[in-house]
């Protein structure tokens, strides 16, 4: 990366699983990355902390993905939202880019998909 900070992620899904593929992947390439398989606990550090990144499943206990993400994006709106669901629909991808989502990836997805993705919202922050 050309600036030296570290870019920071914040990774929601129920299924424990996806943190656990996720999180040692990113911090090989040398991201700060937080895995929350709760969607309080998650509300409640993003409420503490801005993430560069945060990637979110929609279909959770507790409140969905779209009112995590709306509050996400109200509270720091730089942050970058990328959503990742088994669940995907037009329509669930259409409310979710009018909320501002940068990216939607179906489940499952690779690895690669998911650290392009990344890659690309970086740019982006980078160029604001």
């Amino acid at each position: 990366m050309s600036n030296n900070k570290q870019t920071n992620i914040l990774i929601l899904d129920d299924e424990p699983i996806v943190g656990k593929r996720l999180k040692p992947s990113l911090e090989k390439k040398g991201y700060l990355v937080e895995t929350f398989t709760e969607s309080l606990e998650a509300l409640k550090r993003i409420r503490e902390h801005n993430f560069d990144i945060v990637i979110t499943d929609l279909k959770m206990e507790g409140i969905d993905g779209m009112q995590f993400l709306s509050e996400v994006k109200e509270r720091s709106p730089r942050t970058e939202v990328i959503v990742i669901t088994g669940f995907a629909t037009m329509e669930t991808a259409k409310e979710s880019f009018q909320k501002g989502v940068f990216d939607f990836l179906a489940k499952p997805f690779k690895l690669g998909e998911i650290t392009e993705v990344i890659r690309k919202a970086e740019s982006k922050q980078q160029n604001i």
